[in-house]
């Protein structure tokens, strides 16, 4: 039986379409973006036409995009750059359930650059009440970073809303919109923020490709220094094959934007099952405000890792959660944000699906699962 890859929260399998698009500037369009010879020129026309394709996918402008190496780089250079180049005040809004990425970046402005960062309460779900955003704005208030949709428990929250209360304070608004991409509607002027992180591997790009919005007209204290490329807000040879991956996989995920409310009802069909099935999961993440892709779940008792290895022998490859956090004998942060036990939290179990993943998919998961539950549970007893 083929393995069956659950877990494209953590990554996508490249696209061929994207893989052939950077293939010529991998190979014989090789130039520098920046040399004024022909080979430079193609690579440099190669670059703004990427650049206008992501630029459209988000409803932006092309001078607003800045390529980068992914959500991680993207993330540092929107938050702390904003932070450094606006100094309204040194004191930031965010919440204890975004990435990684986001938290190591506020610790860092806490700790060298002497921010103050607010942290918002989330509810059992991971929902973010909107009063509580009001009641933590100030006015020296410089920045509000929220994630759009979790990546461990799928909750989306209401960007728009928590950008427009941002503003009214005069904050700037930065979201982590990295799992939201293919998913959910990205035009940043529908949503009014003022930077927004992608990151190319979670969408059928290659790994090391990734974008970040800024407003034009926002000043931002680049993180790395040098020849001046990408306006300025990120010196270093630009990726010329990345960025055209990325533009391509982009492409490819407008064209089947309609497929989220069939692959939600595949998801919701599959938690219905896994919680008939196995007395001891319990969802968790929103009942509605969910990404399509997600169904995650606790299992009391039941050790997460040893499911992970069961699942994988029975040819199903998942997560437990954040792919940054793998092999941490820690429970998930975003779990105990939510009030979970640290028990239970190590017991998260994470099944993330594609555009391609079928009911036969799900089926042969759940399956696998109620499997696996049994197995653990005879080991421990």
């Amino acid at each position: 039986m083929d393995p069956l890859y659950l877990d494209n929260a953590a990554t996508t399998p490249v696209n061929p379409a994207a893989l052939n698009a950077a293939w010529p500037f991998l190979t014989n369009e090789f130039g520098n973006a920046s040399s004024t010879h022909e080979l430079g020129l193609h690579a440099a026309t190669a670059l703004a036409e990427a650049r206008k394709r992501v630029a459209s996918y988000l409803g932006a402008r092309s001078a607003d995009i800045t390529f980068t190496s992914g959500g991680t780089e993207g993330n540092n250079l929107a938050i702390t750059g904003l932070a450094l180049a606006n100094p309204r005040g040194r004191h930031i809004v965010s919440a204890r359930t975004e990435h990684e990425a986001v938290l190591a970046t506020l610790e860092f402005l806490e700790r060298v650059h002497g921010f103050e960062v607010s942290w918002l309460a989330v509810d059992a779900m991971g929902h973010i009440d909107p009063a509580n955003l009001d009641a933590a704005l100030r006015d020296d208030t410089t920045l509000v970073t929220l994630m759009m949709a979790n990546n461990e428990i799928g909750t989306t929250h209401p960007i728009a809303e928590f950008a427009r209360r941002a503003h009214a304070r005069g904050a700037l608004f930065h979201t982590d919109a990295v799992q939201a991409v293919g998913w959910l509607p990205l035009n940043v002027r529908d949503l009014g923020v003022d930077a927004l992180t992608l990151s190319g591997h979670k969408c059928g790009a290659p790994k090391g490709s990734g974008a970040v919005f800024v407003r034009s007209g926002l000043a931002l204290e680049p993180l790395l220094h040098g020849g001046g490329q990408e306006s300025d807000r990120r010196s270093g040879t630009e990726n010329v094959a990345w960025a055209v991956a990325l533009a391509t996989a982009l492409d490819l995920l407008a064209d089947s934007a309609g497929e989220g409310p069939r692959v939600a009802a595949l998801r919701d069909a599959f938690i219905d099952q896994v919680l008939t099935d196995i007395p001891v999961a319990r969802v968790t993440g929103a009942t509605g405000d969910r990404l399509a892709s997600i169904a995650s779940f606790t299992l009391a008792g039941v050790g997460g890792e040893a499911i992970l290895l069961e699942l994988e022998r029975r040819g199903v490859t998942v997560s437990s959660g954040s792919a940054c956090a793998a092999g941490r004998d820690e429970p998930s942060h975003v779990l105990v944000a939510c009030g979970f036990a640290d028990d239970e939290a190590r017991t998260s179990v994470r099944f993330s699906l594609s555009h391609a993943t079928t009911p036969e998919d799900l089926n042969r998961a759940a399956q696998a699962l109620s499997e696996a539950v049994a197995a653990v549970s005879d080991l421990g007893h």
